[in-house]
């Protein structure tokens, strides 16, 4: 590629999570009938040349993978589609984004869209690492990063991270407690 299109172009509803290190994107090339292989290997030249050094698909099939294979781009599939259990998807991965990022890589979390399944993973996430101290913090950032508001699915899933961390991510101990305030009331469970 030369000329205009030499940096490729930046992936749709992009934003960065941890500025420089952590960031969120829809797939790139686009989801569904709006998917364009031309697009795709667009947005990751535009990967490439801004330092990002791993995509991380949270899609629920391996859609995508063999072009960052093409374009020598590392990338791990941790499927979060929308029958996956969170107990079980969430602490792997967010144990490996807090390795990766440790260890100075340019992280792109994405799934088909950016929706609430991914605005409630990566806030679950900003609690499991102590980046925000309470769910409402975590929530309210999101928003404002991503310029919409997230839906009781995600809500849900910062509760859960929340939960997560208080177990150190082994929800085998027992009964989760209640962490997070309740969506419809602002208290926590049972208060």
């Amino acid at each position: 590629m030369t000329g205009r299109w030499a940096a490729g172009i930046i992936p749709r509803n992009f934003v960065w999570v941890i500025r420089d290190h952590l960031a969120v994107s829809e797939r790139p090339g686009g989801y569904s009938r709006n998917h364009r292989p031309v697009r795709r290997t667009e947005e990751i030249v535009w990967l490439k040349v801004n330092g990002f050094t791993r995509v991380v698909s949270l899609l629920g099939s391996p859609h995508n993978l063999h072009a960052y294979d093409e374009m020598d781009l590392a990338w791990a599939h941790q499927p979060f589609g929308p029958n996956a259990d969170p107990k079980v998807v969430l602490p792997g991965l967010y144990g490996r984004l807090e390795r990766w990022l440790a260890e100075g890589e340019r992280v792109l979390v994405h799934q088909e869209e950016l929706g609430d399944r991914l605005m409630g993973a990566v806030a679950g996430y900003l609690i499991w690492t102590g980046g925000l101290p309470t769910c409402t913090q975590a929530v309210a950032g999101v928003e404002q990063m991503m310029r919409r508001r997230m839906a009781p699915e995600g809500r849900e899933l910062v509760q859960l991270a929340s939960q997560l961390k208080a177990f150190q991510g082994d929800p085998a101990q027992g009964p989760l407690p209640r962490t997070c305030p309740d969506p419809q009331s602002g208290r926590p469970d049972g208060a």
